[in-house]
């Protein structure tokens, strides 16, 4: 553990030379500046029915960090007050497992927001992993709110799944997509959205994501009879556990130079961060979730959070980068929704 903190600590210092994303924005005359705030995307818990091996939020079933209502109050505060934010992104840990999640999901359809919920699929059936609350209400939870349902489903088949979100997650997830399935999901017609993640397996840029999508919605429907609306493709962040991989393997400068001979100017166009704005389980603002995971938090003269969030202030904020910045400028991009050019 000792000979991975020494090696981190190199890699961060080398961070301003070699791994210096500012210094790419200028060599292709790039001003990446907000654009909007359209999502407030909010991160309600660390805890986790799961700990996969990719997970930048470092979640599991040991962790004990959420949000509190009154900050989740303050949220529903921004969302009334700013009426350009039409989008609530609810995401964790398994969100799910947060007791304030059914009334924040009520509350933000009430003032007539599009919600979002990051659905691990698994905790339907898991429920809560201390309590043992049961789950089994979330599809019909679901629908019956008209949520935008977003799930991780790192392949097809089942050992490349496992691999990488532990043994017997392939089936619960089919499993739960079929549960979600019957109340409507991914089907024409019902405005119910089920839209699937892929993250690689390794230390692999994703495929095109048309491509993947199309032969994701032939094995699964042919498979097992399910279906789906999108496929979203997004590249593994060479943070928290994925970049420990990566430092153990020896593998980190390999992958960094894969990001950056990658590096696209029409996705640095493009990145989510001049459209969003993301909030921790403690109401601290960021960018974007990976530079919350990684404690990178939005300034004005004094870290912000939700109990000083003026819309105007932030969409003239100047955005914080740093090396892991060129995952999401990789090729055809990667954010919260997939490939962005």
């Amino acid at each position: 553990m000792r000979e991975l903190q020494v090696l981190n600590n190199k890699i961060q210092s080398d961070v301003d030379t070699h791994h210096d994303f500012h210094r790419y924005l200028e060599n292709h005359d790039l001003q990446v500046k907000p654009v909007s705030i359209e999502t407030l995307q909010v991160n309600i818990t660390k805890l986790c029915n799961q700990a996969c091996h990719h997970c930048h939020v470092d979640a599991s079933p040991k962790r004990t960090e959420e949000m509190d209502k009154r900050t989740v109050d303050r949220c529903l505060g921004i969302l009334s007050e700013n009426d350009a934010i039409k989008n609530l992104d609810i995401t964790g840990g398994a969100p799910e497992l947060n007791p304030h999640f059914d009334y924040f999901v009520v509350e933000a359809k009430r003032l007539n927001k599009h919600v979002m919920v990051r659905h691990n699929l698994t905790v339907t059936f898991d429920g809560h992993p201390r309590t043992g609350e049961s789950k089994r209400y979330l599809p019909e939870f679901f629908a019956g709110h008209k949520l935008e349902v977003i799930s991780s489903l790192p392949y097809y088949q089942e050992f490349f799944t496992d691999k990488q979100r532990g043994r017997g997650v392939f089936n619960k997830s089919i499993e739960s997509i079929r549960l979600l399935n019957e109340q409507g999901y991914g089907q024409d017609g019902t405005g119910l959205e089920l839209n699937l993640v892929y993250n690689p397996v390794g230390t692999y840029l994703p495929p095109p994501q048309e491509n993947l999508e199309q032969d994701y919605k032939k094995e699964l429907k042919d498979t097992f009879g399910l279906v789906f609306n999108k496929l979203f493709t997004i590249t593994n962040m060479p943070i928290h556990r994925f970049k420990e991989f990566l430092l153990r393997s020896g593998t980190y400068e390999e992958y960094m130079e894969k990001l950056m001979n990658a590096f696209n100017p029409a996705a640095a166009e493009g990145v989510m961060c001049r459209s969003l704005i993301s909030v921790s389980y403690d109401g601290r603002l960021y960018d974007c979730d990976f530079n919350q995971m990684i404690d990178m938090q939005i300034q004005n003269g004094k870290p912000l959070s939700v109990f000083d969030f003026d819309y105007d202030k932030l969409v003239n904020r100047r955005i914080l980068f740093d090396s892991h910045c060129f995952g999401c400028t990789a090729g055809s991009g990667s954010s919260c929704g997939g490939t962005v050019v």
